[in-house]
């Protein structure tokens, strides 16, 4: 195989794929190196929310793009992304009710199909909820979840079946730089050329820095998942709700329904560490928020719980962007909530690359530079600092 290309991608999660595909879709020769397999990072362990209320405008434009591609994904893609219209509600604390109505507007300005509700409204739509605690929430009625792993899946086989290479069980050993120039990677699998290298690695995103000489402030976090069996009483499907007040969040999968706490986030933990259960610890104190918020759920059961990594930045917003020698790009830092804006992400991505600016929405003020300036990014209606 002739191993020089137009662009190589390191990383073949739900970003790499997206971007994959977008710029095979625009001619590109592509090849995306993987060290595992497909999703076998962040992506692999997502909870697949699929929603749009974001505080910062960017975010919620991307995530807005992204949900018209899961919407329409046998279209637009081929295959299949699992996404399940289950309806949203976004929950706060009564002191972040101003914050919760101008984001709201916000979102309406740019097209999303949301409201505000009254806990009344909510209770009529999930009467099992406790509702005492706030007095208005957003709601999203197109919103839902989607398969993490079909979404990167499907996306990668249609940027293959446009002419990008895929290369898994290829570990990335160092990055080739000369006059400042980026000239290609050195893998497991030989060395590949080419004048573009973008990170896609998630929680693996700073060691592929320091290979090219890079500092970011690129960090990890480790997060935990259980997924509970709902009792007879609430076999039906529920919303999916991000809950402010209980730092959680929840949504249905078939009888289940997958549970993630927002706080006790350990740092900076190694990403090769063990993912198949969760921490000591972690299911009790789900259990016990989640029982506050629906108490019928006293009568479910434990089905199972994993853990998960993902890489993070000073702001817990995406590092996107050129950086370093000529040539290095980031596409990485999403903070855990990354893969419902990944197809509009790629879309973007790949528009800066080959246009020179991004279009369908400006990606420029994720820019990796920001921190050498000591920018971070704050909304102008910002929620509690707690995991998004």
């Amino acid at each position: 195989m002739n191993n020089t290309f137009d662009l190589l991608l390191l990383g073949s999660g739900a970003h790499g794929a997206s971007l994959a595909f977008h710029l095979a879709s625009r001619g590109l020769k592509v090849a995306a190196l993987e060290k595992r397999h497909i999703a076998a990072g962040a992506t692999g362990r997502s909870s697949g929310l699929v929603r749009m209320h974001y505080d910062l405008e960017q975010e919620a434009a991307l995530a807005w793009e992204s949900f018209q591609w899961f919407r329409d994904w046998k279209e637009r893609v081929g295959g299949e992304s699992g996404f399940t219209r289950t309806g949203f509600l976004q929950l706060v604390k009564r002191e972040r009710l101003d914050a919760l109505k101008a984001n709201t507007a916000m979102l309406q300005r740019l097209g999303v199909p949301t409201m505000l509700v009254t806990a009344d409204d909510v209770k009529r739509l999930a009467p099992f909820l406790v509702t005492d605690d706030f007095d208005l929430a957003a709601y999203e009625p197109e919103s839902g979840y989607a398969d993490p792993v079909s979404t990167a899946t499907s996306i990668m086989n249609a940027a293959k079946a446009r002419g990008a290479v895929f290369v898994q069980d290829c570990q990335v050993t160092g990055i080739r730089v000369k006059s400042g120039k980026v000239e290609g990677v050195d893998t497991s699998k030989g060395s590949y050329s080419a004048p573009i290298v973008v990170n896609a690695a998630g929680a693996w995103s700073r060691q592929i820095c320091q290979m090219a000489g890079v500092d970011v402030p690129l960090g990890t976090w480790s997060h935990d998942v259980m997924f509970v069996v709902r009792p007879p009483e609430l076999r039906l499907p529920h919303p999916t709700v991000i809950d402010f007040p209980n730092s959680m969040y929840f949504r249905p999968e078939g009888g289940l329904t997958l549970v993630g706490l927002e706080d006790g986030n350990p740092l900076n933990d190694d990403p090769d560490g063990a993912t198949d259960h969760a921490r000591a610890g972690f299911v009790d104190r789900a259990i016990d928020r989640f029982c506050q918020r629906i108490p019928a759920m006293e009568g479910g059961a434990l089905h199972s719980a994993h853990g998960g990594y993902d890489s993070i930045t000073p702001d817990q917003h995406p590092a996107l962007g050129p950086i370093g020698p000529e040539g290095f790009w980031l596409d990485t830092g999403f903070s855990g909530t990354g893969f419902k804006i990944s197809p509009a992400v790629g879309l973007c991505m790949s528009e800066w690359i080959l246009d020179g600016a991004p279009k369908t929405v400006d990606i420029s003020l994720f820019t990796p530079t920001r921190f050498e300036k000591g920018i971070h990014l704050v909304s102008e209606h910002p929620y509690e600092s707690i995991w998004r």
